[in-house]
Order: C-alpha cells, then sequence, then structure tokens
C-alpha cells in the first residue's frame, strides 16, 4: 500500500539520487499529444489531465507548466497547496531554470522523454542537466498500467491513394538527397503513414508505438512489439525487418560508427542523439521530410476525407435536431439534460454512421462556466444540466475509415444578454474572415493568424489558443506540420492541406464559445489559394447580431448552408429534415 503521495515520493528519489530537481514532462518517447496511461505521469504526479503540460519538482517546492488551453482547468484539477502554476510558453521552463535556480544545481530528466531542442534551450540555463538511466517511476507507481500491446491492422491502398513501397522509395530519396544514410523515424504517425498501418495503442489515436530506420537506399527496420503485427499481411512484412521495439537504441549505436543519421530536432529523443554520437556517429539535424510530405493529401485520401465529412455532418444534423427537441421537454419536465448524457447521445447518431470507427478525441460537452475551460471534459464530478440561460459547446470528431473529423458548435436554447450575443457575433466574424480570404500560395499559417482575431481584439478582447491545426488522414487529430497560430510557423499552406479553423472566446466563470470547420486548401487562382469547408454542419445564428454581419458573411453563410442542406439532406433521419431546413434557411440579406 502506497503511503506516501506520488509527490512525497518523487522527492524521496531525488535525495537517493543526489538531484535537486526533477522535470516530468507530458510525453513518451515518440512526443505523443495523447499518451498511453502508462506514460501518463505527469497525471498520475499532478491530476493533471490536459494534453501538453510539463512539471518541476525541486526538494521544497514544485511547479506545473501548462499552455493557454489549460489556465483555468490546472486549477481545478492540481493541489494548488503542492504546485505552482506557469505558462507553459510565456514563462517557459528554461527562464524559470536560470532566473530562480542557483548554477549548478543537479536537474534530472530521462533522455528518451525529451527532444533535442528543448534540451539545448535547458543546457544554457546554468543548471547541471544530469541524465537518467533508469525510470524512477518504476520504483514508486506501484500500480502503473502495462505497456499498451494493440492490435495493428493495415491500410488499404484503395484507401491510402499510395502503397507504401512507393512511399519509402519517395523518401529514401531525400534522405540521400540531404547526403544522410539513415532517417530514424520516431513519430508513430509517420510510421503509420509510410507502412500504411494504422494501430490501436492509445484509443482515439490510430498509431503503433514503434520506431522505424530507413536506409537512404530504402530498406526499412521496424522497431516493435512483434505481438502487435498478427494481423498484417505477409507482402508488407516482406519489404521490411522486423525488430523490437526495445532494440532501436542498441541498433543505432551498432549502426552509428561512420555514418550520417537524419534527426528531427522537435521530436527525436535527445537520447538517440547521445546514441549515435557516443558511438561515432553524426547527427543531421533537420525536419523528418515524411511530415511535410504526408500533410499534402492526394486525391483518393482529399476524396476520404469529403466521405467521412458527409457521414459526419449526418451524425451531427440528428444529433442537434435531437438536441433542440429534448433541451426544452427535459427542462419543461424538471429533468434537464446533462453534459454526459449529450456526448453519449452524440456517439451513439456516429455510431450509426458507416465507416464509423471511434471518436477522433474526448468529446469536449460543456455548459456554461464548464465551457470556459477550452478543453474541458465531462465528468459524474463536473457534469452540468444543460439549460436555457447560457450557451452549449461542443467539440468533437469521428475516426471513419477514410477521413478524421472535428469540429465544433456553440449553442443557445433561450434568451442571451447582450454581451453574450455581442461576443458570438465576434467570434463568427473571426471564423468567416478566414473564408473570406484568398491568400498567397506559401503563405505561413501565423501570416494569417490576425485576421480571425480581428473582430475580438476591435472589443479588447482574444483568446489563447490557436486559430487551427493539421488534420491527419484517419490519424492524428492534430497533424504536424501547418498551424494558424500567433507562434512563428515555417511551412507554407498549400492546396492538399488539411487544417481546421476555429476561433473562440472565454469568460471565465461563466462561459465560452467556438465555432469550428475543418478546410482544405484549394487553389483559387493561379498563386493563390482559399480555404474551403470539409465540415458540413449548421452554424447556430439565433444567438447572432444580425445587423452586424456584412454583406459579403451574410452571403457566404448563405451559400455554406445551402451546401450543407442539399448534401445532407438524403443522408440524415426523417425526424431531422425538418430541422435541417430551419437552421440553414437562407437569411434575408441586408446591406448596411
Amino acid at each position: 500500500m502506497q503511503t506516501t503521495t506520488p509527490l512525497q515520493a518523487l522527492r524521496d528519489q531525488l535525495v537517493a539520487l543526489e538531484l535537486d530537481g526533477i522535470i516530468i514532462p507530458r510525453a513518451d518517447a515518440h512526443q505523443s499529444e495523447d499518451c498511453a496511461p502508462h506514460d501518463d505521469k505527469l497525471k498520475w504526479l499532478t491530476g493533471f489531465s490536459g494534453s501538453a503540460g510539463m512539471a518541476l519538482v525541486l526538494r521544497d517546492s514544485a511547479l506545473i507548466f501548462v499552455d493557454g488551453r489549460y489556465q483555468v482547468q490546472v486549477r481545478s484539477e492540481v493541489d494548488m497547496h503542492e504546485f505552482s502554476v506557469r505558462h507553459l510558453h510565456n514563462e517557459p521552463l528554461e527562464q524559470y531554470l536560470a532566473q530562480s535556480l542557483p548554477a549548478g544545481s543537479r536537474i534530472g530528466f530521462e533522455p528518451l522523454l525529451m527532444v533535442n531542442s528543448q534540451y539545448q534551450a535547458l543546457s544554457t540555463t546554468g543548471c547541471t542537466l544530469v541524465t537518467l538511466e533508469q525510470d524512477p517511476f518504476n520504483a514508486i507507481w506501484a500500480d502503473r498500467p502495462a505497456p499498451p500491446r494493440g492490435a495493428i491492422r493495415e491500410m488499404p491502398v484503395t484507401i491510402s491513394g499510395e502503397s507504401s513501397t512507393d512511399k519509402r522509395t519517395r523518401i529514401a530519396r531525400l534522405v540521400a538527397q540531404k547526403g544522410a544514410d539513415y532517417l530514424a523515424i520516431t513519430q508513430p504517425d509517420n510510421i503509420a503513414w509510410l507502412l500504411n498501418i494504422r494501430g490501436s495503442d492509445i484509443a482515439m489515436n490510430p498509431v503503433a508505438q514503434s520506431f522505424a530506420l530507413l536506409a537512404s537506399d530504402g530498406t526499412l527496420e521496424w522497431f516493435v512489439d512483434p505481438q502487435k503485427c498478427a494481423g498484417l499481411p505477409a507482402g508488407l512484412m516482406s519489404t521490411l525487418t522486423l525488430s523490437s521495439d526495445d532494440s532501436f537504441l542498441p541498433r543505432c549505436r551498432q549502426l552509428a560508427q561512420g555514418k550520417q543519421f537524419l534527426l528531427d530536432s522537435n521530436f527525436a529523443p535527445v537520447a538517440l542523439r547521445f546514441a549515435v554520437e557516443q558511438s561515432g556517429g553524426t547527427v543531421l539535424w533537420d525536419a523528418d521530410p515524411i511530415t511535410f510530405i504526408k500533410a499534402h493529401k492526394n486525391e483518393v485520401e482529399l476524396a476520404g476525407y469529403r466521405e467521412s465529412h458527409q457521414q459526419d455532418g449526418a451524425a451531427w444534423v440528428n444529433f442537434l435536431a435531437w438536441l433542440s427537441r429534448e433541451v426544452p421537454a427535459r427542462a419543461a419536465a424538471g429533468n434537464p439534460l446533462t453534459e454526459l448524457e449529450a456526448q453519449q447521445k452524440q456517439l451513439a447518431f456516429r455510431q450509426q454512421q458507416p465507416g464509423f470507427i471511434e471518436q477522433s478525441f474526448s468529446t469536449i460537452s460543456a455548459f456554461g462556466s464548464n465551457a470556459a475551460m477550452c478543453h474541458y471534459h465531462s465528468s459524474e464530478k463536473t457534469n452540468k444540466a444543460i439549460t436555457r440561460d447560457n450557451f452549449y459547446l461542443n467539440d468533437s470528431g469521428g475516426q471513419y475509415q477514410n477521413g478524421t473529423t472535428d469540429a465544433t458548435r456553440t449553442l443557445s436554447f433561450g434568451p442571451l444578454s447582450q454581451q453574450q450575443r455581442q461576443h458570438y457575433t465576434a467570434v463568427l466574424k473571426c471564423f468567416l474572415s478566414l473564408f473570406m480570404t484568398q491568400f498567397p500560395a506559401g503563405t505561413m499559417g501565423h501570416q494569417l493568424d490576425a485576421l480571425a482575431r480581428r473582430p475580438l481584439w476591435d472589443l479588447g478582447l482574444d483568446f489563447d489558443h490557436g486559430v487551427g491545426h493539421g488534420v491527419g488522414h484517419q490519424l492524428l487529430i492534430h497533424e504536424q506540420p501547418q498551424r494558424l497560430a500567433k507562434k512563428y510557423n515555417p511551412w507554407p499552406l498549400s492546396p492538399g492541406n488539411i487544417m481546421t479553423i476555429e476561433p473562440g472566446y472565454y469568460l471565465a466563470d461563466q462561459y465560452g464559445m467556438r465555432i469550428e470547420n475543418q478546410v482544405e486548401v484549394v487553389e483559387s487562382q493561379p498563386g493563390f489559394c482559399r480555404f474551403v469547408s470539409l465540415t458540413l454542419i449548421p452554424v447556430s445564428l439565433q444567438q447572432v447580431e444580425h445587423n452586424q454581419l456584412t454583406e459579403q458573411e451574410q452571403r457566404w453563410l448563405n451559400e455554406y448552408h445551402q451546401r450543407v442542406r442539399e448534401t445532407l439532406l438524403p443522408l440524415v433521419s426523417s425526424e431531422s429534415r425538418a430541422w435541417l431546413l430551419e437552421a440553414t434557411a437562407p437569411l434575408n440579406v441586408q446591406v448596411h
């Protein structure tokens, strides 16, 4: 039986290891956004369940670093008597180490959980970084879950659009052109794309935890638990060498002498750099070329996205029509609908759709003040009733056989205050701004970010998260490398990229709102691009100040809703058709 708190147990480890502090990232050896329970040390230690963060535990204090999405949530999940909160980006760990700790302080870290770019930043702080050869949590986490061993399945070329051997030939050619002997692939979604496989190690993330080495001649060695591969076809397995996942670093050491390894500084664990350099090899730091190529979808993939969004749109409409009946009826009966009931019903509607596999992330079903936490997840403890006096926000998506979906709608079921209507209208105008923007091919995401904030900025308001992210093809809901955000992003947008547009606003302890569509980048005219919506879901307009919408904004909404109506009317249930017709009824365009 554990007799001390996790924090105290870790501090006992600090003393035993003669350390002044230890870094605990929310990360695994692959820098996965969602960790398997075995790897989620930060949650076990602190209670924080968000997807980004890290802790620094010192002998007499502890800090947790989270980004803007989780500034409210972290304070409700973590004991503020044990941890103080800092902003992951605005008050980063390296700043704290440099400014607050004595020079030479011994700070322990696990090299498989830290990427080289972070290691380089921390190396300049004046602290001594101490490599931990053993996982310190093995000694203190008594009921730690086992590592995942989810089955791996083939992704047919009829859905992927390109054979694995052709992909390997393309990438190996790039590796050779860069002068490298090996590309070390550490991101599971890149391996999934390259091998045309999908995994099940982490719920809602169809990847397999593994590593790979692609040689410049196109040969590939895959480091993965062989138990996961029992269902893969012999045709695939005969084209590669299979090795155990724990042999990856030893194999790199074995091959390193006189060879050059291409490593991604932002994703490869620094343990890999140590293995190569200490064994006589050299490192070429560059982005994994798979990341950029994977983000440019082929025609087969794009067709799959479009089809999956029709299926998901039908599920959404069935859900929203049901919600429009259920909320007022249940409220009138004195038995209001709850967040958890709503998300369970929405999942049931998705499960009726052909090709649906699972959710693409944990649904955000949030009413009132819960929606002010932009990545809130309802629980039995926090489950609110959905009533008629505030906003209800739903952010959800599905993994389908031929695509991945992600959308958010904010709804109201009764009268709202003038301030609430004003804020929602501003968010809608932020959302519309990018759809009505034509931009030069090669524009980068940070160059567009301000356009989707201007209407909120005009009110003296803002939101502390990005405007949009990439989405994988039956892969991760947040896909690298493109982002629409304030932070510099050097990756150009071009036709074939799949992104989201999702501005929002969050008033702490009162309400939150977000409107999100998934989009594809298309060529609008030679040398220019625009965003075209993949998402086909009516946008709620009953809480909008219509006199604040421009003629162009009104016409865009009418054209979008006409497309939604014509596409989905044959696909939704008979009970939902009247609601769909009403929700997509054209605005009477007013010229102001």
